[in-house]
């Protein structure tokens, strides 16, 4: 078995697992181990959705597109929750996720992070890693088979998880805010203050002070916003969002943070928990700036 597999991604089910009641009746399901962490509802709409107090399916897949959803929610998934009744065949080149241009979707989400997504930057000065997924050999082959891995940026202290590990074996930098570098005390190179920051070629950091006090959104040339947990995108209300309820440090202060985000151009919010979505640049700071009234009421 490949070092950093969960027994969830192997053709059999995991020994008694208990569905949960809510799933959607087939072959599909979840059991009640889940952390709800969102991981496999935000990935695309239309096959899981949030139950009471834990991720279910709600529609069986059966479509090519609803099955890929399934089998990529059944990989990310951090507690090896999601599981067919039956031994199934998992299908290839799950990940990374191709998601727009040259940013993809790593999968393979770790516990320690809470189920957050990572992504993949790939870049003629050095790809990039933003926030980590759990140590595995397959998301270390694939940046093998791209050239390597330069950098590692990570937009908090929650989404750490195997950067140190992945940042060792490939000898990349690490990039934290200061005030959340004790969660990385392997980070490179640290940032601060809450004014943005040019980190290297293309490449800001925007401090987002709130969630945690040392939040961080990271801008790939005026494109690309890595928001961490400080923004995201609702596929339900299908729009721009923020989570009172784990504002760790302060939502005071992660409203007033997210107002700077108004001075910046950015046609994509790529996510670490809620999901991603892109939009014209002009439309997405309308939605950011309706957001932003929604939140001041």
């Amino acid at each position: 078995m490949p070092e950093g597999w969960h027994a969830s991604h192997m053709a059999t089910t995991k020994p008694a697992a208990t569905r949960h009641p809510d799933n959607a009746p087939g072959e599909w399901f979840v059991d009640t181990s889940c952390i709800n962490c969102g991981a496999a509802y935000s990935i695309k709409p239309g096959v899981f959705i949030e139950g009471p107090g834990q991720c279910v399916v709600a529609k069986q897949p059966s479509t090519p597109d609803e099955l890929m959803i399934a089998w990529r929610a059944r990989v990310c998934c951090p507690t090896a929750s999601i599981h067919t009744e039956h031994p199934a065949q998992q299908p290839p080149d799950l990940f990374p996720e191709h998601i727009t241009d040259t940013i993809y979707r790593l999968g393979y989400n770790a516990r320690a992070s809470w189920g957050a997504h990572s992504f993949a930057v790939l870049r003629p000065g050095g790809h990039v890693m933003v926030d980590s997924p759990r140590w595995t050999q397959h998301v270390v082959a694939q940046f093998e088979s791209w050239g390597g891995l330069a950098h590692v940026l990570l937009t908090h202290r929650d989404d750490v998880a195997d950067a140190g590990r992945y940042a060792s074996h490939f000898g990349a930098r690490v990039w934290i805010h200061e005030a959340d570098r004790d969660a990385a005390p392997f980070a490179t190179d640290i940032f601060g203050g809450d004014e943005s920051t040019t980190l290297f070629d293309g490449v800001e950091a925007i401090p987002l002070r709130g969630h945690t006090k040392g939040s961080a959104a990271f801008l790939f040339e005026q494109r690309h916003l890595f928001t961490g947990d400080s923004l995201f995108w609702d596929f339900e209300e299908h729009d721009l969002a923020a989570w009172q309820d784990i504002a760790w440090y302060s939502w005071d202060e992660q409203r007033r943070s997210l107002r700077r985000l108004l001075d910046h151009e950015f046609q994509w919010v790529l996510s670490g928990h809620g999901a991603s979505y892109g939009l014209p640049a002009q439309e997405m700071r309308r939605r950011l700036a309706a957001l932003l009234e929604r939140l001041a009421g």
